[in-house]
């Protein structure tokens, strides 16, 4: 081959590895500006790589002018000494750091573990949004113009598609949003927590929500938005009410109870012939409505289970062998007056059978039952006492206490019927109770 042609291709050469060394030099500069994130050691290897790469290109355009004598020998020498120099420190460098080097993850390290750790973060969003969807708190985020941008459930009864891009007062209308959306913009005047508790109208219904809000802010530490927790406290709202009630409720009943047990011992000490009976009738009607008042407590004063009432108070004659009584009747539920009176009535009934009717023979039996009324009828139930088997019975010549109680105080006390007949085969007590005195139970 001629030499002309070998130093033209030289030449080339020579020129293909100057700009290639500079596009090398120029693309690292590039990626150390485009990624800010790079430790100092990396960054300080690139910027070494750089600067060796272009003292080599610089070499090589230097040997193209020395070919041409248009360059100094003096600054051949000077681009040596540099190459040799950052030569030098590189693989310094290089060795110090060649630990590190060795130890880098591979991509396909790199990628396995981003695979892992993508896995365990949907794993662990999976599991909270579970978390979420099975209690009563909804966590949400808000842009600075209160509309929401996540939700993680069902938020005052709508669906997350709607409540996505909404306001409160969207969702809610101005009456209802108004308290929620003071206490979030607050929060976003003051860029500080706040909390604060609403109440919800929800398909007929009231719901109460406690609210917690924080500022949500960017990196920089700028609020962008709000991001808060909304609890779901009806129930404990509906506890504490009841609670009230029950409170109030026993302070009526405390007080219609002692009233009760001032007439019921003012009655007894009337009719009574010593103080040792006395105290022993009146023991007994103490506790017939202490069982009445069980039966309630037990049922957190909503009312008692007629059959439970009857087995209350004659439970010592139902219970035993050869039983005397005989219950019959549909599953009935008495409110708390009318039940306190109705237990009151059966312990009058069964002591007086106990100690002169059916109950204080052998012989004798109780028919106890109770029947509901048709609603053309005025609804409520009907129950019945029949004694039969006894001494025979006659009409008494006055009226005790436990007389007045069936007659007068339960007829009074359920605005019902009471008719109390002693007929000579024995002893028949017949009741209305209107509709208003039942209940439908816990």
């Amino acid at each position: 081959m001629p030499p002309l042609t070998l130093d033209l291709i030289d030449d080339a050469a020579r020129w293909v590895t100057i700009l290639s060394s500079l596009a090398i030099a120029v693309g690292l500069v590039r990626l150390l500006q485009l990624r800010p994130d790079f430790s100092g050691r990396t960054r300080l290897l690139t910027a070494l790589l750089v600067a060796l790469v272009s003292m080599f290109a610089l070499l090589m355009l230097l040997a193209i002018f020395n070919g041409s004598r248009m360059s100094p020998d003096w600054l051949q020498s000077a681009v040596r000494i540099g190459i040799a120099a950052l030569s030098a420190v590189g693989a310094t460098a290089l060795w110090i750091n060649f630990r590190a080097l060795v130890n880098m993850p591979s991509p396909g390290h790199v990628a396995s573990e981003q695979r892992r750790l993508t896995l365990e973060l949907a794993t662990a969003l999976q599991r909270y949004e579970m978390a979420l969807r099975g209690s009563k708190v909804a966590i949400f985020t808000q842009d600075r113009d209160l509309r929401y941008t996540s939700v993680s459930k069902p938020l005052f009864g709508y669906p997350v598609e709607q409540v996505l891009g909404s306001t409160d007062a969207d969702l809610l209308g101005d009456a209802q949003s108004q308290p929620i959306a003071l206490i979030k913009r607050e929060s976003l005047a003051a860029s500080a927590a706040r909390k604060g508790e609403t109440e919800v109208n929800e398909d007929g219904g009231r719901f109460w929500y406690d609210i917690h809000i924080e500022p949500l802010r960017d990196l920089s530490g700028a609020t962008v938005g709000l991001t808060g927790a909304v609890v779901d406290v009806t129930e404990r709202k509906e506890n504490e009410q009841h609670l009230r009630l029950l409170m109030r409720e026993l302070t009526h009943r405390s007080k219609n109870l002692l009233a009760v047990i001032q007439a019921m011992a003012r009655q007894t000490a009337r009719h009574a012939g010593s103080i040792d009976e006395f105290v022993e009738i009146f023991s007994a009607r103490l506790q017939a409505l202490s069982r009445s008042h069980d039966l309630l407590v037990q049922e957190s004063w909503h009312g008692a289970a007629l059959i439970d009432m009857v087995r209350s108070q004659l439970g010592h004659h139902i219970d035993r062998e050869n039983s005397q009584v005989s219950v019959t009747g549909p599953n009935i539920f008495l409110k708390p007056e009318a039940a306190q009176n109705i237990g009151l009535a059966l312990h009058e009934l069964s002591t007086n059978a106990a100690k002169y009717g059916a109950l204080s023979v052998p012989s004798g039996h109780v028919d106890i039952t109770w029947a509901r009324r048709m609603a053309e009828a005025g609804g409520g139930f009907e129950l019945s006492w029949r004694e039969s088997g006894g001494p025979p019975v006659t009409v008494p010549s006055g009226r005790g206490f436990g007389s007045l109680v069936i007659e007068r105080n339960l007829a009074r006390a359920l605005d019902g019927e009471v008719d109390l007949d002693f007929a000579p085969a024995g002893l028949v007590c017949h009741v209305t109770v209107p509709e208003h005195h039942l209940t439908a139970g816990r």
